[in-house]
C-alpha cells in the first residue's frame, strides 16, 4: 500500500490521520523487500519502502506489522494469507508425544 500524510504532517501513519491506497510494486521494489525480509530472517514482514530517483530505499522492516491498513487498502485478507502460508510451510514437530497437541 502507499501511505500519504495528512496536510501539515510529515508522517504518513494511519493512526496519525494518514491515508492509504493500493499500490503495485515494481519488480525492483519486490526484490528489495524480499531481500530485506530475508536478511532479517523473516518469512513474514512489513517492509516500508521509499520510492526515490535512485530506486527503492528500505526504511524499516517490521517483524509484526499491523494489517488493518493494508487489508483495507488491498481488499485482501492478509492475516488469512499468512495462516495459509504457515499451514503449507510448517515443519512437523517430531518431538510431540502421542495424544498431545
Amino acid at each position: 500500500m502507499m501511505r500519504k500524510a495528512k496536510a501539515g504532517e510529515f508522517r504518513a501513519n494511519l493512526h496519525l490521520g494518514g491515508t492509504a491506497k493500493e499500490a503495485k510494486l515494481t519488480p525492483e521494489e519486490r526484490k528489495a523487500a524480499l531481500r530485506a525480509a530475508h536478511i532479517m530472517g523473516l518469512n513474514v514482514a512489513g517492509v516500508d519502502i521509499l520510492r526515490s530517483n535512485h530506486g527503492p530505499l528500505i526504511l524499516e522492516v517490521n517483524s509484526s506489522p499491523g494489517l488493518e491498513g493494508i487489508e483495507k487498502a488491498s481488499q485482501i485478507d492478509i492475516a488469512g494469507k499468512i495462516i495459509e502460508y504457515i499451514e503449507v510451510h510448517r515443519k512437523p514437530n517430531r518431538n510431540r508425544t502421542k495424544g498431545k497437541g
